[in-house]
């Protein structure tokens, strides 16, 4: 039973037109988390999946937490430990200020709530700037269109906001939220009609268009003055004994403990909410394990040709799991049901083509170190072909089964 039916049945007054009906918006938001809606289709051929979207896009924003959280502890803490080795040049900025005035704790990256709360002060503020100005063209488009603003946007916002380095401009972060929104996805007819992730279009568009403020060994850290090449870059110069030079271990890049975008940096966290989302069967395996073999397999392959010019030839796939935004892309962007492909073969392909890509563009293009982006968005144009394949490749071995 329902709450609505529930209330209905020992209080007339709670129905509809009643004087509790203020009260329903907050009854009916409990029951659609916790309880499939009837507006969900069930039949052919309207229906894919009896999953509701609004229950997607929850478990979607869940599964961002652990993320979430270690990001902000690990931006603090790396603004905290610039603050540390720069000296007193570095105090500037207003949350720096705002630091100060916590006492003698504030600037300290020893400490667990300095950090956490350092971090909430660079968040803060790209979120709420991602939130007001991408809500605002999403109120826009359903007043156009006549149609619910959806829950599709609160999953979006948030992976933009952690693909970003906490130092980005934020007229730059309203710029690329604008552009993700628009072009990534309304201009196609809104959520589950986009074949391009809106997020990654939106971050796409900035690095091409603001480079100086989107790459480069300074907007890593966001403390004026301090400037570090993150892991993959070192690499992409000296290849990985460079990371040892530059006191980067394995554990390092894996526990998160180093320079990137806001959310990236943590596989642990990442597998965390990579494993809530196969649990719940948001994620479909096929993709996950395509792009692991994808990845793998290529690396495998550029280990064994090697190169006396390219150090990053002789990159091994763990590392390349391990840095850069491979594990966060695996989470949350190669397994998002949209713009993937949708037949079980297409999927493992699709995921195929990802791992592939990735090590490509690291290792044959090292002046774009990253990868996993133009990776993810490369296979989300050929995800419609993948899948066209497929379904011919059905029809002609059954036509010939049949024959």
């Amino acid at each position: 039973m329902g709450l609505r039916a529930f209330f209905d049945r020992i209080e007339p007054s709670f129905q509809k037109g009643g004087r509790y009906e203020k009260y329903f918006a907050l009854y009916e938001a409990v029951e659609s988390f916790l309880y499939t809606p009837r507006t969900v289709a069930t039949v052919a051929p309207h229906a894919r999946s009896f999953t509701d979207m609004k229950r997607i896009m929850t478990f979607v924003v869940i599964a961002t937490i652990p993320c979430i959280l270690f990001g902000l502890w690990n931006t603090g803490y790396q603004a905290n430990r610039a603050i540390a080795d720069l000296g007193p040049e570095a105090l500037t900025g207003w949350r720096v200020g705002v630091m100060q005035a916590l006492g003698g704790f504030g600037l300290n990256p020893d400490n667990l709530l300095a950090n956490m709360f350092h971090g909430l002060l660079w968040f803060l503020p790209i979120y709420i700037v991602t939130l007001v100005v991408g809500g605002i063209w999403e109120v826009v488009f359903a007043v156009i269109r006549g149609h619910e603003v959806n829950e599709g946007f609160l999953v979006t916002s948030m992976l933009y906001v952690l693909i970003l380095p906490a130092s980005a401009p934020l007229w730059q972060v309203a710029l690329g939220i604008s552009f993700g929104v628009i072009i990534g996805k309304e201009v196609f007819g809104g959520t589950g009609k986009n074949f391009l992730n809106p997020a990654l279009v939106g971050r796409a568009f900035l690095y091409f268009a603001y480079p100086a403020q989107m790459s480069g060994d300074s907007v890593w850290t966001p403390v004026d003055g301090f400037s570090g090449a993150t892991a993959l870059g070192i690499t992409a110069r000296e290849g990985v004994p460079g990371l040892a030079s530059a006191d980067i271990t394995f554990w390092d890049a894996f526990w998160g403990t180093i320079q990137g975008c806001i959310g990236e940096t943590s596989v642990v966290m990442c597998m965390i909410g990579l494993a809530f989302l196969l649990v719940t069967k948001i994620a479909n395996w096929r993709l996950v394990v395509g792009c692991v073999a994808g990845t793998i397999g290529f690396s495998a392959l550029l280990n064994f040709i090697g190169s006396d010019t390219n150090p990053m030839f002789a990159m091994p796939f763990w590392w390349h799991m391990v840095l850069g935004g491979w594990a966060f892309g695996l989470a949350f962007m190669v397994t998002e049901p949209v713009s993937a492909a949708h037949t079980n073969v297409g999927r493992f392909w699709y995921g195929v083509l990802i791992g592939f890509m990735v090590v490509m563009i690291r290792v044959i293009n090292p002046a774009f170190p990253e990868g996993m982006m133009l990776a993810i968005l490369f296979a989300n144009i050929f995800a419609p072909l993948i899948d066209w394949f497929v379904v011919r490749a059905n029809i002609a071995r059954r036509a010939k089964r049949n024959a």
